[in-house]
């Protein structure tokens, strides 16, 4: 499957109360992936300030490494799952020059202790930087992003810079400019605002024309980073009844998804959802979800 990864969240397994261990376990020796995004939280990385704590990523990456692996490793603030943002709260707590100082801090001990691992091959740096209407506690700057990117090329320039810079629409036009853009691409999700469910506007084509812009402008490669293969209901997923997770994700949304993705032409596709189709195969004895996953991207690699 070298066409696809996945990104995996030590917190979605706790959240569906899963082990994390066996759930990355499962996703390299059951499911075959060598792929995969995994993330930094600097609330758990740095519970105190100068206090770094890296036994749960070091685990993470061994696995990864001993079957060949390689992984994108998430870089700042901003990382993947709710709440989106996740500061520490004594460095939430500092001003906000303080707050750029402490989080500098922490990307150099990150990059510092990883970047000699060879199953690390790219960094993400802050997820969906510049998106204000998502996520608890955001706070979007510029100039510390700028001054992030530098700092992450300086400790280690080896490895490319992957970033979402704007919304899953947008392309990047202003500094820092990625040496990789990523896309998220998602279809059906539930408005709060609304209380009902509603479809992406986002099509093939407007993803492969976001991917020629970014190359005309700056030479710079685009990829899926983020595809949605996980419901997007009312309520957070395991809470929700499974006939309302089929509502956004059944294995037909699945096999749509996949394949407005490969329609896109852009690759790698890292999926999203890893955690939920574990917990639905071990917790809810329902294997067909990560069947459906599984089939349909084998089928695809081997057209």
């Amino acid at each position: 499957m070298r066409d696809y990864g996945v990104s995996f969240s030590l917190k979605q397994c706790r959240n569906f109360d899963i082990s994390p261990k066996s759930c990355l376990t499962w996703l390299i020796e059951d499911c075959g992936f060598k792929r995969f995004r995994l993330m930094s939280y600097w609330d758990e990385l740095e519970p105190a300030p100068g206090r770094y704590e890296f036994r749960e990523l070091d685990w993470q990456l061994d696995m990864i490494t001993k079957n060949g692996g390689s992984v994108s490793l998430c870089l700042g603030a901003r990382q993947p799952r709710w709440p989106e943002n996740h500061w520490p709260s004594w460095a939430r707590q500092l001003p906000r020059q303080e707050r750029t100082d402490a989080l500098l801090s922490f990307l150099e001990a990150v990059v510092t202790h990883c970047s000699s691992r060879r199953c690390i091959v790219s960094y993400q740096l802050e997820n969906e930087a510049l998106l204000k209407d998502f996520g608890t506690n955001v706070e979007v700057d510029r100039r510390r992003l700028r001054q992030e990117f530098d700092l992450v090329k300086r400790l280690d320039n080896t490895k490319p810079i992957i970033m979402t810079t704007s919304t899953s629409w947008g392309i990047p036009l202003r500094r820092p400019i990625p040496d990789i853009v990523g896309f998220s691409y998602y279809q059906i999700h539930f408005n709060a605002r609304k209380q009902a469910y509603s479809t992406a506007f986002h099509t093939p084509w407007l993803h492969r024309a976001r991917a020629f812009l970014i190359h005309a402008i700056w030479r710079r490669p685009s990829f899926i980073h983020e595809l949605q293969l996980e419901p997007w209901g009312p309520k957070n997923i395991w809470e929700m009844p499974p006939e309302e997770q089929m509502v956004s994700m059944s294995p037909r949304q699945i096999e749509r998804n996949v394949v407005l993705a490969q329609k896109t032409g852009l690759y790698p596709i890292d999926l999203w959802g890893a955690e939920w189709w574990y917990w639905c195969a071990v917790k809810q004895e329902n294997p067909q979800i990560v069947h459906t996953v599984l089939r349909f991207i084998s089928s695809k690699e081997s057209m």
